[in-house]
């Protein structure tokens, strides 16, 4: 754990659940972690052990914590927007849910395997399969993301969220140690609330928390990169959220 931070849940990445949808959950006593398995097994929960109160945001197909990725243009449109090649694992953002191909559960372990839908489109992506494994060790969820791709279109280097992470709104300022002295070597942390669109942070430790008022929430480890991209939306309703995702370019 990064010293000076408060209490905090770690993901290493409050509203009833609908009844059609398929949530499966683990519960080691500490930390409750579930997933849809009708939006390809992706994860929309994360609580306290015992706690009907959801840290996460899981508003549309989107805004679950997943693997999402972006390639070339297509000629695809979005809500009017003219998009690109982008796979996500929970499905598109008309509603179409990805297929989940495997899953298995034990006491605190998840693994599934999901082909995922072009978030513009809706279409099948034949050629990609999304991977992942989770397990609880104490307050962390532990996810392994994995991606497999035998297209034969090779796409340009682009930005990718790994992953993207949508937390509830009241969980409205994000605490980091900023690029340059590490908090291990005496620096202040960074707290800021980031407003709309995008917003760029960069850090010299691999992990952030949104947090709310009381300085509790839900934190991010992120070993492979040293840079994300953040934003609070604010509409005044059930979409309000606050977001975050560590990047890569590949």
């Amino acid at each position: 754990m990064p010293r000076h931070l408060p209490p905090l849940m770690l993901l290493c990445l409050a509203t009833q659940l609908a009844a059609q949808e398929n949530w499966v959950f683990i519960d080691n006593g500490h930390v409750r972690l579930g997933v849809n398995l009708a939006a390809g097994a992706c994860v929309g929960w994360f609580s306290r052990s015992g706690s009907d109160k959801n840290l996460l945001n899981s508003y549309d197909e989107g805004r679950y914590l997943q693997q999402s990725y972006y390639g070339d243009k297509d000629g695809s449109d979005w809500n009017g927007k003219p998009w690109r090649f982008n796979p996500v694992q929970g499905g598109s953002w008309k509603g179409l849910k990805a297929i989940l191909l495997e899953q298995k559960t034990e006491k605190q372990s998840i693994h599934t395997e999901t082909r995922p839908r072009h978030w513009a489109t809706g279409a099948e992506i034949s050629e990609m399969t999304m991977e992942q494994r989770i397990s609880l060790d104490g307050d962390l969820a532990l996810l392994r993301f994995k991606m497999g791709y035998t297209g034969a279109k090779e796409h340009k280097p682009t930005h990718q969220e790994l992953p993207a992470l949508f937390v509830q709104p009241e969980y409205d300022t994000l605490v980091f140690c900023e690029a340059g002295k590490p908090a291990w070597q005496g620096a202040s942390l960074t707290k800021k609330q980031p407003g709309f669109p995008n917003e760029s942070v960069k850090f010299s430790e691999p992990w952030c928390a949104w947090v709310n008022g009381d300085g509790q929430g839900v934190g991010l480890y992120f070993p492979h990169t040293t840079e994300a991209t953040c934003y609070r939306f604010r509409g005044g309703g059930k979409s309000d959220c606050s977001y975050i995702a560590p990047i890569q370019t590949f």
